[in-house]
């Protein structure tokens, strides 16, 4: 037989685990909605950090090879022409003297924030430059997002 204390001891576990039953199915419902709220509310406002931080990237990106094309300019007496393009800051061209690059730190020229190169663009008699890129929908113009950024 068991004893009394044994059968006491065991009701009270018995009771203990009919109050710790767990959620109810209307409970796990109203965090649900909380949830899917919460997302609703900040997802747009997420997504629109990431295009206008892209935007930011690239802008960074342009005044950092603005920098390097100075530094060109500075020893090789001229800009890259439109030929040469942003690959002669990271490698000789050949025929410029005074190179003394490479000008930028990494071993490739950087692509903008969308994936595509940036566009260079030498003046007359090298004397001037455009560096730029055309935004989240790669065409001319636009704005917001798709906004072409240049120096």
């Amino acid at each position: 037989m068991i004893s009394i204390a044994i059968q006491k001891r065991l009701r009270n576990r018995a009771r203990r685990r009919k109050d710790e039953g767990g959620f109810t199915l209307v409970e796990l419902l109203v965090v649900l909605v909380i949830l899917v709220l919460l997302a609703s509310i900040i997802g747009p406002r997420v997504i629109g950090y990431l295009g206008s931080s892209r935007a930011k990237t690239a802008q960074v990106q342009i005044e950092s090879m603005v920098t390097a094309l100075q530094l060109f300019h500075i020893d090789a007496g001229r800009y890259p022409t439109s030929t040469e393009g942003l690959a002669a800051l990271v490698k000789s061209p050949g025929n410029v003297a005074g190179w003394n690059g490479p000008y930028l730190s990494k071993a490739d020229v950087p692509q903008d924030p969308w994936g595509r190169p940036y566009i260079y663009q030498s003046g007359q008699n090298g004397s001037s430059f455009e560096i730029k890129t055309l935004g989240a929908d790669g065409k001319e113009g636009g704005s917001g997002e798709n906004a072409d950024i240049s120096n």
